[in-house]
């Protein structure tokens, strides 16, 4: 009886320590690894700007950084008009237009937009391509990239690693400008058009497309320019004449460089302190008919 115990519990002693030997190797498997990323275009970030990760080769300044983006918006304005590209500028671009005809001094990149249709079209004839560029006085001359998403045929937000579906990339020092199209996509919401970033539109919000000048060039912007902006940005985005490091100049209408203006993450803090005008009227002192020549004169 004893000697059958004794082998009872040797024979449990031998299932517990194989048990723990499974647990240890269980403990000891490999993680499983993450799946590889969707993303396509790659970005060079830091505290001064973003970069194309293929043609970064330092950061650029202030100055370069200017003649960088103001050629980049030539050439592609240019360049669009020439092939009979359907375009118009947006975001941010679009409120350095309507203050002063120009790229607002302090972003790093510029935005335009198209419908899916021309998306498309672009990916079929014009994905890869590079484009040279030489300014009008002879100047200056440079190169561009015209680089499609891969994943445009993805008209919704997705993991959100894709919204931009096309750049125009200087391939000197990997500034660009970001371009998106805009389509229907939810059937619950016909006659709504959005890009993958959520920004929705009706089409009488884009089309007709106004003709203007940016940058000292032909250029097109969408038909309620005014409306797009305040939804996107906010009545304060009209009337704050101090923002990241730069002053509103009312005699020459330019942003000129302040040193003492708040940047950065103080500019915004300052930025949600502002009371939100009560009208569009009161965007610039002057009234509605100061403002209404001064839309008159873009057009």
């Amino acid at each position: 009886m004893r000697f059958h115990s004794l082998l009872l519990g040797i024979a449990a002693l031998g299932s517990m320590a194989s048990g723990a030997a499974i647990v240890a190797r269980e403990e000891k498997k490999p993680a499983a690894a993450e799946p590889p990323s969707t993303k396509y275009f790659r970005n060079r970030n830091d505290l001064t700007g973003h970069y194309d990760v293929r043609f970064f080769k330092e950061v650029v300044e202030y100055d370069e950084r200017r003649d960088t983006l103001t050629h980049l918006a030539k050439a592609w304005l240019q360049t669009t008009a020439k092939e009979g590209i359907e375009t118009w500028i947006a975001h941010g671009t679009l409120l350095g237009w309507w203050w002063s005809g120009n790229i607002l001094p302090w972003d790093w990149d510029l935005d335009v937009q198209m419908s899916a249709n021309t998306l498309t079209m672009i990916g079929e004839k014009y994905n890869m391509t590079r484009h040279h560029y030489t300014s009008e006085d002879g100047t200056v001359q440079r190169e561009y990239l015209l680089d499609v998403n891969p994943w445009i045929w993805q008209r919704v937000r997705g993991d959100g690693n894709n919204i931009i579906d096309a750049r125009w990339v200087d391939v000197r020092n990997g500034l660009y400008i970001d371009i998106t199209g805009i389509a229907e996509t939810n059937p619950d919401t016909p006659g709504i058009l959005n890009c993958k970033n959520y920004h929705r539109y009706k089409p009488e919000d884009i089309w007709p497309l106004r003709d203007t000048m940016f940058e000292g060039v032909p250029a097109k912007i969408p038909y309620n320019f005014d409306e797009i902006l305040m939804k996107e940005y906010k009545a304060k985005a009209l009337v704050v004449t101090e923002y990241e490091g730069h002053r509103w100049n009312t005699h020459t209408k330019t942003w000129d460089r302040a040193p003492e203006v708040p940047a950065g993450r103080q500019a915004e803090s300052l930025l949600k302190t502002v009371r939100e005008p009560e009208k569009y009227s009161t965007v610039e002192s002057g009234g509605f008919f100061y403002n209404a020549f001064r839309l008159l004169h873009w057009w």
